[in-house]
């Protein structure tokens, strides 16, 4: 593993394991959601109020940070972490995902994706050895490599070639990174060192091709291994079934990292099949659409059933806005456009991700992990409530 990397397994029960995730910047209990961060700063919350609700860790983007304010610049500010004043560990993707959703702005080929800036036009190559140089720039503690992530549906010979693609880039990375280490490539600062680097294995949804991807990847020795290329329209019964059956093939003493998911549901569901580390931008995506997710199931606080209520969002929450707010007057502010209700809703969305979390953890240590999924599985329905 990298210098000052370290995964460190504990209990398990079923599949599913507690560990700690040891970095430059801190140390990550696992199983852990990551706030997702994309430009160095988590939408609508500010670093006290992440460290406040116990985030151990957040997630930034390469594609945006690169095209603004630029990765050099942050270099010279010393890297992300004293750009943005976050003393704890980053995760960073390497953009990927963000390059292969602009459908209409690049082109795919085997150097890397040429794109066109979403805020200005300009052209760009982001090629696995790029996608490296970017993150070690930025100084992030865990770097991802440059990977082909597809829309669902895709047919079998589509997601192959993708998949092989990403294999191809993954050891481009790889290479990249030790030349970095080595001190070979001019004009790149490495802003931390300990920097690790995780592999991300792609195949769709097909189980033969996820299997070769396992098995290449891990022949490439990351220091962590991800799950990319789904919640991406795919069942989640399609889903849960391809974590599990890629899970197993990952190393047991590395970190698993499933990319992009999800619900609360599938964060459980996901923990029962082995999975390590999540994000998403779920929570904060949905509050500032103003839905809501508490014990009950989740609230649509603009449904006008809730302007007279008193009652706290969540009573069995313990969180500020709802030890402090009614549903009322939290939609009074979602109404009215307040920047306050941005806020508020943020901050209960993620104390509900990490609470969530911190329970999953507990429930592994006593060894009582499918009690506790079975009731939280009857407890919260993907259904809004009216």
């Amino acid at each position: 593993m990298s210098h000052g990397f370290a995964f460190n397994l504990g209990t398990s029960d079923g599949a599913a394991r507690l560990g700690t995730v040891v970095t430059p910047h801190g140390i990550v209990v696992t199983p852990a959601f990551m706030p997702v961060g994309t430009q160095g700063t988590v939408k609508a919350a500010l670093h006290k109020d992440l460290e406040a609700l116990g985030a151990s860790i957040i997630l930034g983007n390469t594609y945006h940070l690169f095209l603004r304010p630029g990765d050099e610049l942050i270099a010279r500010r010393g890297g992300l972490h004293r750009f943005i004043g976050w003393t704890r560990p980053i995760l960073t993707d390497s953009g990927g995902y963000q390059v292969f959703s602009l459908a209409d702005r690049r082109k795919i080929r085997e150097e890397g994706a040429e794109f066109r800036s979403h805020l200005d036009g300009s052209l760009h190559m982001l090629s696995p050895e790029r996608a490296t140089e970017i993150q070690a720039n930025l100084g992030s503690d865990i770097a991802m490599v440059l990977d082909e992530c597809l829309a669902y549906p895709a047919t079998h010979d589509a997601a192959a070639a993708s998949m092989r693609r990403s294999v191809r880039w993954a050891e481009r990375c790889r290479d990249r990174l030790r030349d970095l280490r080595a001190g070979g490539v001019d004009g790149v600062t490495v802003s931390n060192p300990g920097q690790a680097q995780f592999g991300i294995v792609q195949g769709g949804v097909f189980p033969d091709l996820r299997a070769e991807s396992a098995d290449a990847t891990v022949a490439l020795d990351f220091d962590g291994y991800a799950i990319g290329g789904l919640s991406v329209g795919e069942p989640p019964a399609v889903m849960y079934d391809t974590v599990a059956a890629t899970a197993s093939r990952l190393p047991e003493r590395r970190p698993r990292y499933l990319m992009g998911a999800g619900t609360p549901e599938d964060l459980v569901e996901c923990v029962a099949r082995g999975i390590d580390m999540f994000d998403c931008v779920m929570p904060t995506r949905n509050a500032r659409n103003g839905q809501l997710f508490t014990s009950q199931g989740r609230v649509n606080i603009r449904n006008a059933r809730h302007a007279e209520d008193d009652g706290p969002l969540d009573p069995a929450c313990g969180c500020y806005t709802c030890g402090r707010h009614s549903r009322a007057y939290l939609r009074h502010l979602y109404m009215a456009g307040e920047v306050a209700a941005l806020t508020l809703n943020t901050l209960h969305n993620l104390t509900f991700y990490l609470d969530t979390m911190k329970r999953i953890r507990e429930a592994i240590a006593f060894r009582s992990f499918e009690t506790f999924r079975q009731d939280f599985l009857r407890s919260v329905s993907r259904q809004a409530v009216e």
